[in-house]
């Protein structure tokens, strides 16, 4: 495994790489010692898998409040997404700045996304399907979110959504 800084700090692009034969191919998704080496301290205590039918599906942006923050780790198995983070932490010297990345299933590549960012994505295929891992449980009373046009953070999407939900166009501006 590979790990990449991006422009945020903390958010961290992951390629697991392909080991390839005649028989196909085989990829580690997730190694807790390597995440660990570098100096990434994450325990898997969820996973869940995010189905969309149709491309231009948005779902975002998401986060979890203090104290049930969760670290995730954001694959896409089938199809590809434009995958936006936005820093809300206070103590980061990128609070308040997102960042774009693509992300699709022949490339292999992860998201890290450290506590305390929002997330969301925008589907680009039909039938794209996310795997997510987080570091900790859903808790719904904790849930939170922002609207992914939220002009404090003015972030650039690909496309505009076609498929959102009530719920993701309800979330408050972003108040610092």
């Amino acid at each position: 495994m590979t790990f990449h800084p991006t422009e945020l700090h903390g958010v961290i692009l992951v390629e697991s790489g392909e080991h390839r034969d005649d028989r196909g191919g085989f990829s580690r998704l997730f190694c807790v010692q390597a995440f660990a080496d570098a100096g990434i301290d994450f325990t898997l205590s969820q996973m869940n898998l995010s189905t969309n039918h149709r491309k231009h599906t948005l779902r975002g942006m998401h986060y979890q409040a203090a104290p049930h923050e969760e670290a995730k780790i954001v694959r896409v198995v089938s199809g590809a997404v434009h995958d936006v983070v936005m820093d809300l932490r206070r103590d980061s010297p990128t609070c308040g700045k997102w960042q774009g990345f693509h992300l699709d299933a022949a490339s292999g590549k992860a998201l890290y996304i450290p506590k305390g960012c929002a997330h969301g994505f925008l589907t680009l295929e039909d039938d794209t399907t996310v795997l997510y891992q987080m570091d900790a449980p859903f808790v719904p009373g904790a849930a939170r979110g922002l609207r992914y046009d939220d002009p404090a953070f003015a972030a650039v999407w690909p496309a505009a959504p076609e498929i959102i939900s009530p719920k993701d166009l309800d979330w408050p501006a972003y108040s610092g």
